[in-house]
């Protein structure tokens, strides 16, 4: 290992101005196999499992004493994702079970709502009694539709087939309006599929990766921070498009500090230098791609000195980098990111990603993208679902290329009144905290909450939006319990088993037996014919030529390919999955369907004086908002700072480590403070901090007041037109150095 890559491993595990936090750390290694524990002593028990820290799911062991403790987490050595290594998450998620401020026992609430709201412990009979009673009643007043189920995580599978056998698919999660859907319907809208998850990034032999905004190192996905890693130690050029110097941006040599909102002008001007001066690859485009002359003629004016002015990147910038993806290629990958909800044309800036990475010949070539492979794990017998009236997508009714639901039309369709075709009248919400994961826009969240008639909440936390909950149910900890199979796409195919590794702590239950407590009392049962989630998991793997015990034992099983080769070099006379059986640059479908058929810039508000772009991202030691409590992840980051340029600060007489309040384009004022963090990092016209910080609940002893919630920030939401997904990234902010709420606690 060089020490590029050992600097690197080590930066992305603590995050950017993480290193003043290590002395204080609990003993375990940031990243990486933990040679001080001692695996082998009798007294330890090994059960297999995988992470639910983040969505990644590597594979691990868990170590058990006697006494039925967790000792040690600790990544699986034949897991592709983790390959015997836990992130810094997954090394400190063992909190998650030993963290105290758990929720204990299902509540009930009796007054009140929001902050003010009032609970009384129930019982489990109490609780889901309860709950069936009101699902039975909304079906019978309204239809079973009227039910929404919002979800994220592991838990999402039990309660989908709970929801669909009670009768209703109004199911969505904030997945993919707040996070990936503009990514995956942008390049299906390229190459007739998306990249997967985890990405299809073939990444350990590239020659060349490109980053637009995608903060790998900070967002901590295991395998392909490794693969970045084994990248840097084989001399891997990187260029890094963001107006904040990452930690990958760090490693890179082109960073180019773009004015915000500008990305697809920057890609326009590439396809301009990489088609006009026959950059591309000439045999890959004509074999593969359709719409090269319209392409052709599309790009003809974006030149790089057309760019410059709107991007603020010189035309030297752009066409040296431009020449670097190109001589490269097709061993390149111009990353199409995760969180991809910026400015509402996001689904053609993917496009862009897409016919670059197209025009480079990347798609399905070693060192670009590979054909990843998922395993088919049987579905448990069950009767056939029930046809629902309507769905989730019937929601979504001037948004062609939404595939899937969409949150933010539950929310408004729970709004009385709604001008959409359906009414919602009651959610089930799991493990996702509504209230800082999706925008509120002119308080249509508020206005559905109050309207609802029956609202319950699962989750492992008392989070903010169990305070809007009629019900609130405990769930345990991923160690805690048996969960369904997990089959990740990946080069090979692969299964992991999950067992629990400890009993549930308190009065908390595994996602399958809520979902059947619940389905046992709606009358459900013949959807829920087991009596432990162990027999499903019996029964599935013995389908799949494997078993139980085996899988006690492996914990992950790597499959063999059945789809064909990894790389499109193999496979004679392919066809991609397009109207046209080729990579579409000019997209006949979205012609069609009244839309630009290749995408255009659009000029973007940029910040008034006075203000500055709201720019917010990931810290490597927490997920979202999920982790920022817990005590092992906490001790690494327990609030978030502000992100500012010194020249601004100069102007504004601010100090490193000041405390200061933001107010935005909207007059929303941030409920907390935030503290300066001076660092020539980012640029004049923007301020950054992480998400999922300030929280109100003084319930989450170490989470409560530290830093700001962003997504308080966010009013202003730009809708992308063709799948609705929320563009967050333009509201601006300005800064205020006294409290603005005096009658806040802070």
């Amino acid at each position: 290992m060089n020490t590029s890559r050992r600097d690197f491993i080590k930066i992305s595990s603590l995050g950017v101005g993480g290193a003043a936090v290590v002395g204080g750390l609990m003993p375990v290694k940031l990243f990486g196999k933990d040679t001080d524990f001692n695996y082998d002593r009798p007294d330890l028990k090994r059960l297999p499992t995988y992470c639910d820290v983040c969505f990644w799911k590597c594979a691990a062991w868990a170590y058990v004493d006697e006494e039925g403790k967790i000792k040690k987490v600790i990544g699986n050595d034949e897991d592709q994702l983790s390959r015997g290594r836990l992130c810094t998450r997954g090394t400190g998620g063992l909190g998650l079970h030993y963290d105290d401020d758990r929720l204990r026992t299902p509540l009930i609430r009796v007054k009140g709502k929001g902050e003010n709201a009032e609970f009384r412990e129930a019982t489990w009979e109490e609780a889901t009694t309860l709950i069936a009673k009101k699902m039975t009643e909304i079906k019978n007043k309204y239809g079973a539709e009227s039910f929404a189920l919002l979800k994220h995580g592991d838990i999402g599978k039990h309660l989908d087939h709970l929801f669909q056998a009670y009768g209703s698919d109004t199911i969505a999660e904030p997945a993919f309006a707040q996070c990936r859907g503009p990514r995956d319907e942008g390049l299906k809208l390229t190459f007739g599929e998306s990249c997967g998850s985890p990405e299809s990034t073939d990444m350990r032999d590239s020659k060349c990766l490109v980053f637009i905004g995608s903060h790998i190192g900070e967002n901590m996905h295991n395998s392909q921070v490794q693969e970045v890693s084994e990248a840097i130690d084989k001399g891997v050029s990187i260029i890094t498009v963001d107006p904040r110097l990452s930690t990958v941006a760090s490693k890179s040599k082109f960073w180019l500090p773009i004015r915000p909102a500008t990305d697809i002008a920057l890609m326009l001007a590439w396809m301009n230098v990489i088609i006009f001066e026959e950059l591309y690859d000439k045999e890959y485009v004509a074999k593969y791609t359709t719409g090269l002359d319209e392409l052709k003629e599309h790009v003809r004016p974006f030149t790089p000195e057309w760019a410059y002015s709107i991007t603020d990147l010189t035309p030297k910038m752009i066409r040296e980098s431009a020449y670097e993806m190109a001589h490269a290629a097709p061993a390149v990958v111009i990353h199409p990111g995760r969180h991809v909800t910026w400015y509402g044309d996001d689904t053609q800036r993917t496009r862009a990603i897409g016919i670059l990475n197209a025009l480079l010949g990347t798609w399905g070539r070693r060192g670009g993208f590979y054909f990843n492979e998922k395993a088919k794990v049987p579905k448990y017998p069950s009767p056939d679902y029930p046809e629902p009236a309507w769905a989730a997508k019937d929601l979504n009714v001037d948004l062609p290329f939404a595939k899937e639901g969409v949150t933010n039309r539950v929310i408004q369709a729970s709004v009385p009144g709604t001008t959409l075709p359906h009414q919602v009248k009651a959610w089930m919400v799991a493990a996702t905290n509504l209230t800082y994961s999706v925008p509120e826009e002119k308080s249509s969240f508020l206005k559905a909450l109050d309207a609802l008639e029956f609202l319950v909440v699962v989750d492992l936390y008392n989070v903010e939006i169990a305070g809007y909950a009629d019900v609130v149910l405990p769930e345990c900890s991923y160690l805690e319990r048996h969960d369904a199979i997990r089959a990740s796409e990946f080069r090979e195919p692969s299964i992991a088993l999950r067992v629990p590794a400890a009993q549930p702590r308190w009065k908390s239950k595994p996602g399958w037996e809520i979902a059947k407590l619940i389905g046992d009392k709606l009358g459900l049962g013949d959807y829920f014919n087991y009596k432990n989630y162990k027999e499903v998991l019996e029964w599935q793997l013995k389908q799949m030529g494997t078993s139980y015990e085996e899988m006690l034992h492996l914990g992950v099983k790597n499959l063999p390919r059945k789809t064909g080769p990894l790389y499109l070099d193999d496979i004679p006379d392919y066809q991609f999955n397009t109207a046209s059986g080729k990579i579409e640059l000019y997209s006949h479908e979205l012609a069609d369907a009244g839309f630009d058929p290749m995408p255009v810039y659009t000029a973007h508000p940029q910040p008034p004086r006075d203000y500055f772009r709201l720019i917010y991202g990931r810290a490597p030691m927490h997920t979202f908002s999920k982790t920022v409590n817990s005590p092992n992840l906490n001790d690494l980051k327990n609030e978030n700072n502000l992100w500012i340029n010194p020249r601004v600060a100069k102007i504004w007489n601010l100090k490193s480590g000041q405390e200061v309040w933001l107010k935005n384009q909207d007059e929303v004022v941030s409920t907390f403070p935030i503290k300066v963090r001076l660092t020539e990092r980012i640029r004049w016209d923007s301020v950054y901090m992480v998400h999922g910080f300030g929280h109100k609940n003084k319930k989450l002893t170490r989470a409560y007041g530290k830093g700001i919630n962003d997504t308080e920030m966010v009013t202003n939401i730009m809708v992308d037109p063709l799948m609705g997904g929320t563009g967050m990234r333009g509201n601006f902010v300005t800064i205020l150095t006294e409290n603005p709420n005096e009658s806040v606690e802070s």
